[in-house]
C-alpha cells in the first residue's frame, strides 16, 4: 500500500482551512511578502496555485490553514497592508463542503419508463407490502433495511464542543454518513432528538427503530448515554451501538495490540491508566480487562476511582470501581500514574506533563486522545520517555465504524457482543502493517473489518 501525502490539517492540527485570492504584482518577492504577513499572523500555508494573470500580476489562490478563527482577520489585515497585492475573495473551504450538506438520497433502481414507476411504486409495489405484511423478516431482503442504519444524536457530547444541541451536531451526523456510504455502501439517516430525557429517547427511537437494521447512538453525553444504550439493547432486537464508547475502545484495543508488540509486552503484563471517565473511559476501561490487562485504573477530574469513593460518583463509576482498581489505590493521576506502563487519555486538553510521563516505568504507551488538542503531544510524550506515542489524529474512531456496522447488517445480528468487538480490533490491527493503525482511507481494511465482525457473531 502507498503511503499518502501528508494531512496538513491533521499536522497544524487546524480546525479553519481557508482560501484567499490575491492578485500580487508579478515581480521578485512579492510573493514572498505575503507569506511572511500571513506566518506572522499564525496561519500555517498549503497550497498555492496560479489561477490567472495578466500584464503585471499573477493571481494566486492560496491555501491558509488557521487553528484559531482570529487569526485569519489578523492574517487579512496583514495582507490589505502589502501595497503590491489585492485581496479578490475569501473561501471557507470546510463550510464550502458542507454546503447542502454531506449526503443526499439516490434511487438504486432505473425509473426511465412508466414499467419502471410502476414496479417501484403503484401497483406493483403493493406485492412488496402484502408479504413483508405476511412475513415481517422479508424485510430485510426486500426493502433497504439490510443496509440501513440511524445515527441519533441529542447533541449534547459534540466532539471537543460539548452540548450544542441537536441540529447544530447534524454536519456530524452526516459526517458519519457519508463515511458509511463511501466506504461500506451502509445507509445511514441522522435522526435528531431535542430532548435530554434518556426515556424520552428511548421510546421515539424504539417507534422508529422498525425501519433499520441497526443504531448507532452519537454524541449523548454520559451517563444519560449508558442508561439510553442498556435500555435500548433490551428492547431491540437489532443491534444499539453507542460509538463514543465501543467504536473508541475497538481502536484503542486495536492500537494496544501492535503497541504491545513494539514494546515486547502482553496484556497480562501491562497495568493501565485512563484519565477519563465519560462515555469512552468506562468502555474502555472494559474492553481492556476483556483484553486481558488485569490492573486498570479509571480517573475522573477528582482522582482515582475505587470502592469506597462517594465524591462525584453515579451508579455506572460505581459498577466501574467493581471491576478495576484491584488494588484500591487513591489519590490524584500525578501520584497513581506513577510506575503505569500504559495511559490512555480520553478527557482534556494539557492535563498529562511530561514529568507525569517520565515517572512512569520504562517505556511507557502513552494514548493522548482528546479532541482537538491532546493532554500531552506526540512529541513530548516520546521526548519524556514514552516508546509508544499517539493522539486523537491518529486514532480515529471511523477506523472501526464502518466494518462494524457492515458486518453487522451482513450478519443481521440482533447485537454487536464483545466477540464482536474484538474481531473488529484485531482485524485492524491485522491490517496495519508495519503501523500502529492502518490508512482509514484504505476501502480493502474496513471489508476485513466488516467480515471479521460478522464471522463473529
Amino acid at each position: 500500500m502507498s503511503k499518502r501525502l501528508p494531512n496538513w490539517q491533521e499536522r497544524y492540527q487546524a480546525k479553519f482551512i481557508i482560501t484567499v485570492r490575491l492578485r500580487v504584482l508579478d515581480r521578485p518577492g512579492a510573493l514572498a511578502k505575503v507569506l511572511n504577513a500571513v506566518a506572522e499572523a499564525g496561519a500555517m500555508v498549503g497550497d498555492i496555485r496560479i489561477v490567472g494573470a495578466d500584464r503585471q500580476h499573477k493571481i494566486r489562490d492560496i491555501q491558509l490553514f488557521l487553528v484559531e478563527e482570529d487569526h485569519l482577520d489578523v492574517a487579512i489585515d496583514a495582507i490589505k497592508a502589502l501595497g503590491e497585492v489585492e485581496l479578490l475573495s475569501i473561501t471557507d473551504e470546510v463550510l464550502e463542503i458542507h454546503r447542502h450538506g454531506a449526503i443526499e438520497t439516490e434511487a438504486r433502481v432505473p425509473l426511465n419508463t412508466m414499467m419502471d414507476l410502476r414496479m417501484v411504486y403503484t401497483p406493483g409495489v403493493a406485492s412488496v407490502c402484502e408479504l413483508i405484511a405476511e412475513k415481517p423478516e422479508q424485510a430485510w431482503k426486500y426493502t433497504s433495511k439490510a443496509n440501513r442504519i440511524a445515527i441519533v444524536t441529542n447533541g449534547t457530547a459534540v466532539l471537543g464542543l460539548g452540548d450544542i444541541g441537536p441540529l447544530a451536531s447534524l454536519p456530524v451526523m452526516e459526517g458519519k454518513a457519508a463515511i458509511l456510504a463511501h466506504f461500506v455502501k451502509v445507509s445511514a439517516d441522522p435522526i435528531l432528538l431535542d430532548t435530554k430525557d434518556p426515556d424520552d429517547i428511548v421510546d421515539i427511537v424504539s417507534k422508529l427503530a422498525s425501519y433499520y437494521g441497526a443504531i448507532q447512538l452519537e454524541d449523548i453525553a454520559a451517563p444519560a448515554c449508558f442508561e439510553i444504550e442498556e435500555k435500548l439493547q433490551v428492547r431491540l432486537d437489532i443491534p444499539v451501538f453507542h460509538d463514543d464508547q465501543h467504536g473508541t475502545a475497538t481502536v484503542v484495543v486495536a492500537g494496544l495490540i501492535n503497541a504491545l508488540k513494539q514494546t515486547n509486552r502482553s496484556p497480562g503484563e501491562c497495568n493501565g491508566i485512563i484519565l477519563g471517565a465519560g462515555a469512552a473511559g468506562c468502555a474502555i476501561a472494559r474492553f481492556l480487562i476483556d483484553f486481558g490487562i488485569g490492573d486498570v485504573i479509571v480517573c475522573d477530574s477528582v482522582g482515582a476511582i475505587h470502592r469506597g469513593r462517594t465524591e462525584r460518583m453515579n451508579p455506572w463509576k460505581v459498577r466501574l470501581a467493581e471491576i478495576t482498581n484491584t488494588h484500591d489505590k487513591q489519590g490524584p493521576l500525578a501520584e497513581v500514574i506513577k510506575g503505569r506502563n500504559l495511559f490512555i487519555g480520553v478527557s482534556r486538553p494539557k492535563l498529562i506533563s511530561q514529568a507525569m510521563v517520565a515517572s512512569m516505568a520504562d517505556d511507557p504507551i502513552v494514548f493522548a486522545l482528546a479532541n482537538p488538542v491532546s493532554e500531552i503531544t506526540v512529541e513530548d510524550a516520546l521526548e519524556a520517555g514514552a516508546a509508544v506515542a499517539v493522539d486523537g489524529r491518529g486514532m480515529n474512531n471511523a477506523l472501526a465504524f464502518p466494518g462494524i456496522f457492515r458486518g453487522a447488517l451482513d450478519a443481521r445480528a440482533r447485537r454487536i457482543t464483545p466477540a464482536m468487538k474484538t474481531a473488529a480490533a484485531e482485524a485492524l490491527a491485522s491490517a496495519a502493517s508495519d503501523q500502529l493503525l492502518p490508512d482509514m482511507l484504505d476501502h480493502s481494511m474496513h471489508q476485513r473489518v466488516a467480515a471479521a465482525v460478522a464471522k463473529a457473531w
